[in-house]
């Protein structure tokens, strides 16, 4: 089969990774570039580096970029790990400026959501399936028999009195130095919750952490099945670039 590349980046709390990915497949046409996510995380900082990994691969197409921020018609209207003065921003319009090619702009958990559904854990799966991805925060995307339902904040959900990503990140489990038994405990209550509410028929657990998925989800007290994710912490990339591609009619 012939490849199809796009190209995707995917900036989180702590990285931003960019690369050329062969849709046919789903998987990285090419080694993938990190860097670290600048502090403050302004839209000029942040679109400038998106600029430079994606001069490092010379990419001159249409590509996706995500963000985690819940996005409407490419406008953010939350910044989540970000600077406040990307809320209300056309974050389309900035990276289209900054790389100069047109740019899809979406949330990263739904963009690795869609990777997920179209390449890994989710394909083929029918019915309600919800990806969360544990990180510095927890982002979620929600599918309905394959459709996405966009921009749900089910890591903001009420978890013992704070959000639910503030007591069961993966970035909880490194600042309080808790054991994989501790932190797996504190995921499960939180998926207690969050299937009490959507009932799901398949959850699956991506972002980084999701490359030690022996270590915790073999803890996990639910009613609903877990899995991990198929492409791990690459879902957003790849989500991304299979998302321009869409938008372009590829």
């Amino acid at each position: 089969m012939a490849r199809t590349p796009g190209f995707g980046v995917d900036i989180g709390g702590s990285g931003i990774k960019g690369a050329t990915v062969d849709l046919s497949s789903g998987v990285l046409a090419d080694r993938r570039v990190r860097v670290p996510t600048p502090q403050p995380a302004t839209p000029e900082a942040v679109a400038e580096l998106v600029a430079v990994i994606t001069s490092e691969f010379a990419w001159h197409d249409p590509m996706g970029v995500t963000l985690p921020s819940v996005l409407k018609r490419g406008i953010a209207r939350t910044a989540a790990h970000l600077d406040p003065s990307w809320k209300g921003l056309a974050a389309n319009e900035l990276f289209s400026e900054y790389c100069r090619v047109p740019v899809t702009v979406l949330n990263d958990a739904d963009a690795a959501g869609l990777a997920e559904m179209r390449f890994g854990a989710g394909r083929n799966q029918d019915g309600v399936v919800v990806l969360l991805t544990f990180g510095t925060g927890i982002g979620s995307a929600l599918f309905v028999d394959g459709e996405l339902v966009p921009n749900t904040e089910l890591g903001h959900l009420p978890l013992d009195g704070a959000d639910a990503e503030i007591r069961a990140a993966a970035a909880a489990r490194d600042h309080e130095a808790l054991s994989w038994a501790d932190w797996a405990a504190r995921v499960s209550r939180y998926l207690q919750v969050l299937e009490d509410l959507i009932w799901p028929d398949l959850i699956i657990a991506g972002g980084g952490i999701s490359r030690k998925a022996d270590k915790w989800l073999p803890l996990l007290e639910c009613r609903t099945p877990v899995v991990a994710a198929g492409l791990r912490n690459d879902a957003g990339i790849v989500g991304a670039a299979a998302a321009a591609a869409r938008q372009r009619g590829r």
